[in-house]
Formats: structure tokens, C-alpha cells, sequence
């Protein structure tokens, strides 16, 4: 990974979150799919994910040591054309300074 040298927060972009763990202090945030967020959820349980850290990253907002990582279920699929208990989606970030009110 190349050395931040910048006080300015860093946002990451990555395909997997299976990174995260990696990822270094100065990265304010990480953004990453890959997942489908389980693609199949049955009684709130995720059986098959994509990563090696099982459901781990699989989906949502997860803060690890001061680092924030956001995981979207994305709007597709991997392998098999389904999706059970997952619904799809687009995620806005809006990393203004202003928030509603």
C-alpha cells in the first residue's frame, strides 16, 4: 500500500473487505462490496460469504480500532442468480460537513 503522508482523512475503494484488517490508521474509511451482503439470509443467518472471514464484513457499517468500514449488498449477484433475504441496494455517502438538521 502506498504511505499516506498527509494529516487529510483517506478514503479506500475496495473490491473485498477481506483488506480491512490490513488497512492502515490513516484510512478514515473503507468502502467495499464484493459480498452481496450473503446474497441468501435464512433466519438471520448468512450460510455461504465470500471471504475468510466468514460474516465477519459480510454487510453494514463495522468500526474495527477507530477505522470505518462500509460493506454494501451491492445490486446483483455471484454464482447463482438469487437473492433470499437480502435486499439490494445503492449506497450514498455524503461526506459533507453540513448534515440535516
Amino acid at each position: 500500500m502506498a504511505q499516506v503522508t498527509s494529516a487529510e482523512p483517506v478514503l479506500l475503494m475496495a473490491h473485498e473487505p477481506d483488506i480491512f484488517p490490513d488497512v492502515p490508521g490513516p484510512v478514515a474509511l473503507t468502502l467495499s462490496g464484493h459480498t452481496h451482503g450473503g446474497q441468501v439470509r435464512l433466519f438471520g443467518k448468512t450460510p455461504v460469504v465470500p471471504s475468510r472471514y466468514g460474516s465477519r464484513y459480510v454487510y453494514g457499517h463495522i468500526v474495527e480500532e477507530d477505522r470505518h468500514l462500509i460493506v454494501s449488498s451491492g445490486s446483483g449477484y455471484s454464482g447463482w442468480p438469487i437473492r433470499f433475504g437480502t435486499k439490494s441496494e445503492i449506497v450514498v455517502i455524503d461526506l459533507g460537513k453540513d448534515r440535516p438538521k
